[in-house]
């Protein structure tokens, strides 16, 4: 039985691990370009002109920075729930604004945690991808030694190595309890975005409609409830448009939003209280907390509200590069919000009373309309941005086989990052109604928001920690610092914002289990009949007999047979020669490949041999990066046959190449036929009663429900002959 991570390779899969190993390059003939028009990632990650860097820094405006930039909307409210009792402890909440803003927005995500990305890709698979690419830790038993030559796979890796890091990769390669941890531990992550994917829209929503009392105080909270689900309605009917002009189109409408926050803020600074600059004193945070003791804790999980949105910084770094974001983070997004707290807070010392609409209330009155106007697009687009990093965290799930299939949308010809996913959408659509519909204020909701981002700094923060140690290296005191403030001031956060569990917080935990359980089922699935697979593998022997049986009728075309096993031939190809009891003069065994990197380059996607020596019997495996787009399936076939011509001209003989050559053109003119196994799972005699509940009816029951193999190929219905089997696992 082969060990969990690694497939049993073949003598001649020996042959190129030891050859990789000792620093020969391998075979180039066995790679082949797929996407000729397409530049390689190289090519892509060419060092930006300052000129490219501006007009990324300003793109980004428009994508990433809505949730940030319109948390000024509901902070303050969700801190003083009852009302300010004291007016020093302004000042304490201000000066804990401005230092987790600092502290986490700042120096975590925009000069720490996105140099750990992947080859340009951020977000939580990007995190866990760099360390399953480092240390074998993926569940998933499908590594071959020719994946880590392809160039973004590769890590620019300190020259150093310390006894810490090796001791860290060996225990996490050789516990399979850490292997499923860290597995988990991605699942929530990527469930708590989702979360936030929901919250977000709600919030936003709701916080910026209820503007609108101001001028209309008789309209009730149910009005501005409805008001808020139209337009939430209405904003995932335009998802399925893309996001392809988001930045340009909706960049200039939060420039405006932060030019105006800027200037209110000054202006209720200069108005009203310039002493509140004293809160840049972290002393008022102790007296604040010596003040109010237990409620200061409390009210931290409305602290947390001004951080939302801090990890699309990272999750969203894939649309652009990281010295964009940091440049319009520091000269735009820090400086406009903290004008904006601190204007609030100085309109606050005089006007204690209106904490519970102070973003509002502080508007000088010939700015109110033009305000709200903005504020309602800038709350639509914070949605937006949200949204899209949803749709991309799913399709990054589903490519490395922790999420259902699902159909996915490329909605730019440009960026390949840019994604749709109609289910997802519909789902999110609901949720987001649902809720809305359900607590009907911004408080509640705040409540439930705080849990979901919290747990995903934690998240990060512990991902980081791991990369720092193992793949960095970095010094074990700049670690030690780094774990002793960034990660307990996020634990604190985490622990207030778990006190209002059963005041909404309990929703986005609720929703996580929800996914992990959904993800994790499918997880589990996927990888039992991937290992049926490769431990049931066709030996050659098995196939050389069959091949040379004469029972078995040789037919004209092209015989494409998809495998997910990367090595060997998959114990149904068995099945279907002794039913069909006929085989194509050409065949190609087809693996469709995800690694765990964002982008495989062009020429690097294939590889591409020989599966018995003198047959027209070849394997080909697909190699995808999990944002990468998959073109159609004409495409596919035309770049197909071009290499494997290509192949067999490099791969035989003088006489040889011009026979195989023939036979090639004679089955081409014949026609692709896509052959394919359509396998029931089922657990095997003798499994405990929760293996057959999971993979007898979860994940069967979860199989029907989403697409099937062939629609997420892109292969046609008229090429396609399926052959069943039942695996027991």
């Amino acid at each position: 039985m082969a060990e969990l991570g690694e497939e049993r390779p073949s003598p001649e899969e020996q042959q190129v691990q030891e050859q990789y190993e000792h620093g020969t390059s391998l075979s180039k003939q066995r790679l082949f370009d797929l996407e000729a028009d397409e530049g390689s990632a190289n090519a892509v990650r060419q060092k930006a002109d300052w000129g490219t860097i501006w007009k990324l820094a300003f793109q980004c405006i428009g994508v990433v920075y809505g949730d940030l930039g319109t948390s000024p909307l509901y902070v303050l409210p969700g801190i003083f729930p009852d009302g300010i009792k004291n007016e020093e402890d302004i000042l304490g909440v201000l000066s804990l604004i401005i230092y987790s803003i600092i502290v986490i927005t700042l120096i975590k995500y925009v000069f720490i945690v996105l140099a750990a990305n992947d080859n340009g890709d951020g977000g939580t698979f990007a995190l866990y991808s760099l360390i399953c690419r480092h240390a074998k830790v993926n569940l998933i038993p499908n590594q071959q030694a020719e994946d880590r030559e392809v160039s973004t796979y590769k890590l620019d890796l300190p020259k150093r190595s310390t006894r810490m890091a090796s001791a860290l990769k060996y225990s996490l390669e050789s516990s399979l309890i850490i292997k499923y941890s860290l597995l988990f531990t991605t699942m929530i992550g990527v469930s708590m975005v989702l979360g936030d994917g929901i919250l977000t829209p709600c919030i936003s929503v709701l916080s910026a409609v209820g503007g609108i009392r101001e001028a209309a105080p008789s309209l009730s909270q149910d009005a501005i409830m409805w008001i808020s689900v139209v337009i939430l309605i209405l904003l995932f009917q335009v998802q399925r448009f893309g996001t392809d002009k988001v930045g340009y189109t909706f960049a200039p409408i939060l420039v405006l939003w932060f030019a105006f926050i800027a200037f209110i803020g000054l202006f209720n600074f200069i108005k009203y209280d310039p002493g509140v600059i004293k809160a840049v004193n972290p002393w008022y945070i102790v007296k604040y907390f010596q003040r109010n003791k237990k409620k200061a804790w409390i009210s931290i999980g409305g602290v947390i509200l001004c951080l939302t949105g801090s990890e699309a910084l990272f999750a969203d770094l894939g649309h652009f590069n990281i010295r964009s974001i940091q440049l319009s983070s520091c000269a735009v997004l820090v400086p406009s919000v903290l004008l904006a707290y601190i204007g609030q807070c100085s309109y606050l010392r005089k006007n204690t009373e209106d904490v519970t609409d102070a973003f509002y209330k502080s508007i000088p009155k010939p700015m109110y309309w033009p305000q709200f106007v903005v504020a309602i697009l800038a709350a639509i687009i914070a949605s937006q941005s949200l949204i899209s990093a949803s749709f991309s965290i799913i399709q990054q799930s589903a490519a490395l086989g922790c999420f259902p299939r699902i159909q996915v949308v490329h909605t730019s010809a440009e960026h390949e990052g840019q994604v749709y996913v109609p289910e997802i959408n519909t789902l999110l659509m609901l949720a987001c109604v649902g809720v809305t519909l359900g607590f009907k204020n911004t408080l509640t909701i705040g409540n439930a928001y705080g849990i979901a981002v919290t747990f995903v700094f934690v998240i990060t923060s512990m991902f980081l920690v791991l990369v720092m140690v193992m793949i960095w290296k970095t010094n074990i005191i700049l670690i030690i610092i780094y774990v002793l403030t960034i990660g307990l001031i996020e634990v604190l956060f985490l622990s207030s914002t778990l006190y209002k569990f059963v005041d909404g917080g309990y929703i986005p935990l609720l929703f996580a289990s929800t996914v992990v359980s959904i993800m994790f089922i499918w997880n589990y699935g996927y990888r039992k009949k991937y290992m049926y697979e490769l431990e049931n593998k066709i030996a050659m022997k098995t196939l050389t007999d069959i091949v040379s049986d004469e029972r078995i009728h040789r037919v004209e075309g092209l015989g494409l047979f998809y495998t997910h096993l990367v090595h060997g031939i998959p114990p149904i190809f068995t099945h279907y020669v002794s039913h069909v009891q006929a085989l194509h003069k050409v065949l190609v065994f087809i693996s469709i490949k995800s690694l765990p990197i964002s982008k495989v380059p062009a020429e690097e996607r294939f590889l591409f041999g020989r599966v018995k020596p003198g047959e027209l019997i070849f394997r080909c495996i697909v190699r995808y990066g999990y944002k990468d787009s998959r073109k159609d399936q004409k495409t596919f076939e035309e770049l197909l046959a071009n290499q494997l011509k290509d192949f067999i001209g490099e791969d035989s003989g003088a006489e040889d190449r011009q026979r195989e050559l023939a036979s090639v053109d004679n089955a081409l003119r014949d026609g692709f036929v896509y052959l394919m196994g359509e396998c029931e799972v089922m657990a095997a005699n003798g499994s405990t009663w929760v293996k057959k509940l999971t993979v007898d009816y979860l994940y069967n029951w979860l199989i029907r429900f989403v697409r099937q193999p062939d629609e997420v190929f892109l292969i046609p219905r008229k090429q396609l002959l399926k052959v069943g089997m039942t695996y027991d696992v």
